[in-house]
């Protein structure tokens, strides 16, 4: 499985690829919205991007609305991951197309849970 990582933190991108690569997932990191859509533009599709919400010149918010305007992308699964805790939040951006949410902190069996909902092949034995 090869999952992009959006987040313009270095330390959450190094723990997220630790639990994804430890299960055998390819991971490519982008620090911010407007490099996942160049990164998406050049790259083969990933099978899911996990999306930080509040990262500099481009947030997550508008990365989710951008790759849902975009047919070739459209059908990419994506789940935020973010401090944002707020119920009304969470509606935005489960409205503006993302798949699932996690918050931080998180757990790599919650990371693990969110792309195993979407239907993506996590082995059991974490």
């Amino acid at each position: 499985m090869r999952v992009l990582v959006i987040d313009d933190s270095r330390a959450t991108r190094a723990v997220i690829r630790r639990v994804l690569t430890g299960i055998g997932c390819e991971v490519v990191e982008a620090q911010h919205g407007r490099a996942a859509l160049e990164l998406l533009a050049t790259e083969d599709l990933p099978d899911v991007a996990l999306v930080d919400w509040n990262m500099p010149e481009m947030d997550g918010l508008s990365f989710i609305r951008a790759v849902r305007a975009d047919p070739s992308l459209e059908r990419l699964p994506l789940v935020m991951v973010t401090t944002e805790s707020e119920p009304a939040q969470v509606v935005r951006a489960l409205s503006a197309g993302a798949d699932e949410y996690a918050m931080k902190p998180f757990t790599a069996d919650i990371i693990l849970d969110k792309l195993a909902l979407l239907g993506l092949d996590v082995p059991d034995g974490r």
